[in-house]
Order: structure tokens, then sequence, then C-alpha cells
């Protein structure tokens, strides 16, 4: 395993120019949130915008995956909004057009993976209507990308339909597991959803993880809090994702210390290192 910064945690500089000193600090990989200031997939100039971030990520030996959680790239006054889950099918078809071209955008960056999740089910229709919008939207993403050699990594989310690595499971067995849909983990979600002890809800899901989050958080409050500051044992979680057979990287996700970013990512690294050190020699 290895040390990831996320951009949605960077703020008040171009994300590009955070990515030399993200490397000097030891970090190996980005996770790129598909936003206005970093690769907007509806741009005309896309194309230009994955060269300029392909050559930053080259030059400093950076890794990246590719996030679609924007807040605001697809809906200026509902945040994240469409989803899979939204009523109007027409607007659920705007989320998987997105996902599409954020597997486009990932594979012309090489990028190995997508992350998603599955989204609020604002209209109050009963689970299983929304956990069959999901499973449709997401049945045509990977079937999209299958096609570019790309992997789709469903998050489970605290407040989304799919909220549990349980839900997960059920979405992924419902569509046969297919190769190209894996898992993301946020070890913060782990606890607030007291998935614990996390190696019992991790180890079965063993070589199906892509991609993993990491912050801090409270048991039951949603809120990503910086490393040291919450009730996540970080030393269990890394092993639990070695128990688990994961071996790439663990991007830091802290969107509400952006303005902090890069003494965030210093104490982050100061945290992280030495037991990515541990597990590796264990």
């Amino acid at each position: 395993m290895r040390l990831g910064f996320s951009t949605n945690s960077i703020a008040d500089v171009d994300p590009l120019v955070a990515v030399p000193q993200l490397r000097d600090l030891g970090y190996a990989s980005l996770a790129i949130t598909l936003d206005h200031h970093t690769i907007d997939p509806f741009a005309a100039d896309v194309a230009a915008r994955v060269a300029r971030w392909r050559r930053a990520l080259e030059a400093a030996g950076l890794g990246c995956v590719v996030e679609t959680g924007a807040r605001h790239l697809l809906d200026p006054a509902v945040k994240h909004e469409p989803t899979l889950v939204t009523a109007d099918a027409s607007a659920r078809a705007r989320r998987i057009d997105f996902s599409r071209r954020a597997i486009d955008v990932a594979a012309a960056l090489g990028a190995p993976c997508v992350s998603l999740w599955s989204g609020i089910g604002r209209d109050r229709a009963p689970v299983e209507t929304c956990c069959d919008r999901v499973a449709e939207g997401l049945a045509t993403i990977v079937d999209h990308a299958t096609v570019r050699g790309v992997t789709v990594a469903l998050e489970p989310e605290p407040g989304m339909v799919i909220d549990t690595l349980a839900r997960a499971a059920a979405i992924v067995d419902r569509l046969g597991r297919p190769e190209r849909l894996r898992l993301t983990v946020d070890v913060g979600h782990l606890e607030c959803m007291g998935e614990r002890p996390y190696a019992d809800h991790l180890v079965p899901w063993r070589g199906l993880i892509a991609n993993v989050h990491v912050d801090d958080m409270r048991a039951c409050r949603h809120e990503h809090l910086p490393l040291g500051s919450g009730e996540v044992d970080l030393a269990a979680a890394v092993a639990a994702l070695a128990a688990a057979g994961y071996d790439g990287p663990l991007h830091v996700e802290l969107p509400r210390q952006s303005h902090r970013w890069l003494e965030t990512a210093r104490d982050s690294a100061m945290i992280l290192a030495p037991l990515l050190a541990g597990a590796s020699a264990a």
C-alpha cells in the first residue's frame, strides 16, 4: 500500500501545482475528482485538460484514480444531483452519461478505476425501487467500463441508498459479480456505520477492493475529520486492508480541510507512512 491524496481536499491553488509538492511529501497517487477546476468531462477542451494532467502526473511519478463526487458539476443548485437513484429517468441518464465520460477520462489518463456511489433516495421511493435504479444504471456503466478496460469501484456512502458493505455486496451479487465492478472503501465510513471489527467486514472482499479513502470519523456521524481526531483505529484499518489483500493507494480525503491542504497532507503522511511501512513488513 502507498500514500494517496484527493483533489477534493485541495483548495485555493491550482491542483496541478500541488502535484510535485505531494510527491515530495511521499505521496504516490492522486484521486482526481472530475470538476470545473480539474478535468471537466463536458468541457470543449477536455482532451487538452487530460493531457496536462497526464504530463504532470508522469513528471511527478504519481498514479491516479478518477472520482465522480463533485458537488455541483451536474447541477449548480442541488449537491450531487442527479444520481443513479433520482426518480426522473432522463436525469438518471445524465448521471450515467457522466459516469461513461469519467471512464473515458480514466482510460486516457491510464487510471485503473473510476469511483462512484449510488445517491440519496430523495423521492421516498421504497428501497427496492431505489436499488432497481442503481442496478440498472450500474449495469450500463460497467458495460462501458469493460469495453474501455477500466474498473468501476462502488463506494458505500452514509445517507445514500448503498450505505454499507452489505448493501454493496447485494448489488454486486445482483449484477453477477462482473469482473469490472469492485469496491471503494472509506475507512471513516466503516466507523460511522458501525462496521467493526474492520477485518470482519473487509476480508470477505479479498481481491475485490479497487480504491481506498482515508479520513477519521466518529460513530454515527458522517463528518470527515483530520487523522487522529476521531474514533477510527487507523492501525486496525490498515491491517484489515492488508488482510483483505489490498495493495493499492490510500487516498486521504478531507475536503473540509482543503483550505489547509498542504498542512493536512504533511500531517496525514506522518501518521500513515509508518502504518503502511509496518503493513509491508508484516
